[in-house]
């Protein structure tokens, strides 16, 4: 069962868990989280929240609700439509799934309308379709949407989520009032005894204006973030929201590209029902899959900050390197920069020489270059341009 921990403000919230959260584990695994063989590289699956959020009324939108219909629809997509063949292993639900009440015996029940065969048939279904089941629960006395909380009941839920067969646990940190352990700045060495992926930042949304934050708050953190991730423990930038309805075409680029380079869960919240075929096709893109999860397990970073734009770089396992170029630029059109291929991979990724191949926005191979030379792009506004360096 892999842990993480998701939060309104998570700062806040993984300081908090990390007490309880150590009986949810032990209770469960009996190892520690890091020693669990989970999460080697970042977790890849399918989640709610952003998409279809706590919609509850099944009766006037019951393609949309929170219902084992939703989630069954999604795993029989996810076996057949290429998404579990990617690496899209995990589905998980989010808040809204509980009933209002625990049940006579203290345990956390799903409601019974919108799920009436109960998680551990949903979790059966998950597992015959060769995928995973994640669910969600909440450190605090209510979930954020006001569900039945966790606390006074971390061995109950636990031992429940076990019986169920449910592989990975989100766990949030609302209406966390009675617990004392409070610190503003998290301290990751304790984060990862306990969580195989933790969220650092607010909540994304269907917006540019969400994914810019969240980029421009992982480069400002990121001189304390990049070392403690790795393989086991992983930063969570949030959910991909590829194939909905707030960003260009470029934008979505720029997030399947940057997840990639941060080494993030690509964790997708969207209707696969309805995603269109360059979607599917960004998500499913198998050369950025594999930068996402290349067992080396370093995070990337950016290195280089210019008025209109931004270099990032994330060495790969077999000395390769990948580079991500972005446009931060919302006017005009494609912007040309040249970039010397001596400064890349802290000056080994080419020395003496390298192939290099563009991955995003369309694959390219541009052939090999010296370390002496020069490497001249296009970024389209808002865009994002992703190589692959190899030596």
């Amino acid at each position: 069962m892999a842990m993480k921990l998701l939060s309104r403000d998570t700062r806040l919230l993984c300081e908090l868990a990390l007490r309880p959260l150590a009986l949810v584990f032990w209770s469960i695994l009996g190892a520690r989280a890091l020693d669990n063989g989970l999460a080697r590289t970042p977790t890849m699956g399918w989640l709610h929240w952003e998409r279809f959020m706590c919609n509850l009324d099944c009766q006037e939108d019951p393609d949309a609700c929170i219902s084992e219909q939703l989630f069954m629809q999604m795993a029989e997509l996810m076996a057949s439509d290429g998404w579990r063949d990617a690496g899209y292993e995990y589905l998980c639900i989010d808040d809204c799934w509980m009933a209002p009440e625990r049940d006579s015996k203290g345990r956390l029940q799903a409601d019974p309308q919108r799920f009436p065969s109960g998680i551990k048939h949903l979790a059966n279904y998950v597992h015959s379709k060769g995928l995973k089941l994640g669910i969600y629960a909440d450190v605090g006395n209510k979930t954020c949407a006001g569900f039945p909380g966790s606390f006074g009941f971390y061995d109950i839920d636990a031992q429940t989520f076990a019986d169920w067969g449910v592989d990975l646990l989100k766990f949030d940190g609302c209406y966390c009032d009675s617990l004392v352990s409070l610190a503003n700045a998290p301290n990751y060495t304790d984060i990862q005894y306990y969580c195989n992926h933790w969220r650092n930042f607010d909540d994304v949304y269907d917006s540019w204006e969400s994914i810019k934050n969240i980029l421009a708050w992982t480069v400002t953190n990121q001189k304390e973030i990049v070392e403690v991730a790795g393989p086991g423990g992983w930063n969570d930038p949030d959910m991909l929201v590829i194939g909905n309805f707030g960003l260009s075409w470029d934008q979505q680029v720029t997030q399947m590209a940057l997840w990639a380079i941060m080494a993030a869960p690509l964790l997708m919240s969207n209707d696969l029902r309805q995603i269109s075929s360059q979607a599917k096709a960004l998500l499913q893109n198998e050369d950025v899959i594999a930068i996402n999860q290349d067992p080396l397990g370093k995070q990337g970073y950016c290195f280089r900050k210019e008025t209109h734009i931004e270099v990032w770089e994330r060495p790969l396992s077999n000395l390769a390197w990948a580079v991500a170029v972005r446009n931060l630029q919302e006017i005009g059109g494609p912007l040309s920069y040249i970039i010397q291929i001596s400064s890349l991979g802290r000056g080994l990724a080419c020395n003496p020489g390298c192939f290099i191949t563009q991955l995003l926005p369309e694959k390219v191979q541009l052939g090999f270059y010296e370390w002496t030379g020069t490497l001249k792009t296009r970024i389209n506004p808002s865009g994002t341009v992703l190589l692959r360096l190899e030596r």
